[in-house]
């Protein structure tokens, strides 16, 4: 029986709905359940042309995907269920991001949607870099987006079966300038072409969603920022010395922790605190958001 329906302003798609739900059966009789919480969702990053595609395909060990040499072949997110190590992951492969949205137009604006729609249900992401080329600044804004939507991540660098001894030093060089502030992020090398090194993406994505998921004790984090203030107190400002009264991790996914101060901490010192964080309590492969309370003393 044929069902009459507008696409365009929906009529009739409720009833085509309805009609589709009676059929369906409760259970797959194909796919096997899904285990409980669900697979972690892994989104692919990058700018266009970088191996995204490439990679989901090697780790799935088939072709997947469309692959070709000619940038910006993928434009809408591609989900697959891959088995990695016995266990199940959710790869999204993306479009790659070519600059800022509000800079976009046509196709590319509304890939850069969906990639940003992607991005923000999945929980970590795998930011892809072109080893055989110079880091870009596209290549940063992608990391900080990532940082941004306060998502666990893993630098990839691609293509690394094109990287002569030459280039591997430049590339640390380049790295290491360009996200100076990223050095929390595991990094791994390898070649989607080949599959080289592709088995240790797993590992890395344990460790930044450990990180991502890790939650401190009240007692803990006010121990150890007891001590941190004592050895190392804020500077003078101005004749006052802002201080930490009491901390607390509000939430995880990602790390969140709010200061309560008597002033306004520094940026120098709350990037301080954050480094000191990350060297007790690793937070490995995750953005930590420091944000603060001021209490103002009343007077008498």
């Amino acid at each position: 029986e044929p069902f009459a329906v507008s696409a365009l302003h929906g009529r009739g798609t409720g009833d085509l709905l309805d009609a589709v739900m009676e059929v369906l059966p409760e259970e797959s009789a194909v796919a096997s359940a899904l285990p409980e919480g669900g697979p972690r969702r892994v989104a692919l990053l990058g700018r266009p042309n970088v191996g995204k595609s490439s990679l989901l395909n090697a780790l799935a060990g088939s072709e997947r995907v469309v692959v070709n040499e000619l940038a910006g072949t993928t434009r809408d997110p591609v989900d697959e269920l891959v088995e990695l190590d016995g266990r199940l992951w959710w790869f999204v492969d993306t479009a790659g991001i070519r600059r800022k949205m509000h800079k976009t137009t046509g196709a590319d604006y509304y890939a850069s949607i969906r990639t940003q729609a992607a991005l923000e249900k999945a929980e970590v992401a795998l930011v892809l870099f072109d080893g055989s080329a110079p880091l870009t600044e596209q290549d940063v804004r992608v990391v900080q987006q990532v940082v941004d939507a306060g998502r666990a991540l893993v630098i990839v660098t691609n293509k690394w079966d094109l990287v002569d001894e030459e280039r591997q030093s430049a590339l640390k060089a380049e790295i290491e300038r360009e996200l100076v502030q990223i050095s929390w992020a595991p990094r791994i090398n390898l070649s989607a072409k080949t599959s080289w090194h592709t088995n240790r993406i797993t590992r890395a994505l344990d460790t930044a969603l450990n990180g991502w998921d890790t939650r401190i004790p009240t007692g803990r984090l006010n121990a150890f920022l007891g001590q941190l203030v004592a050895a190392h107190p804020h500077p003078l400002r101005g004749g006052k010395q802002p201080r930490i009264l009491f901390a607390t991790q509000v939430s995880s996914r990602p790390p969140r922790f709010v200061l309560f101060t008597t002033g306004f901490l520094d940026p120098a010192y709350r990037r301080f605190i954050e480094r000191r964080l990350r060297e007790e309590f690793g937070f490995e492969g995750t953005p930590i958001q420091l944000s603060m309370r001021v209490r103002e003393r009343k007077r008498k």
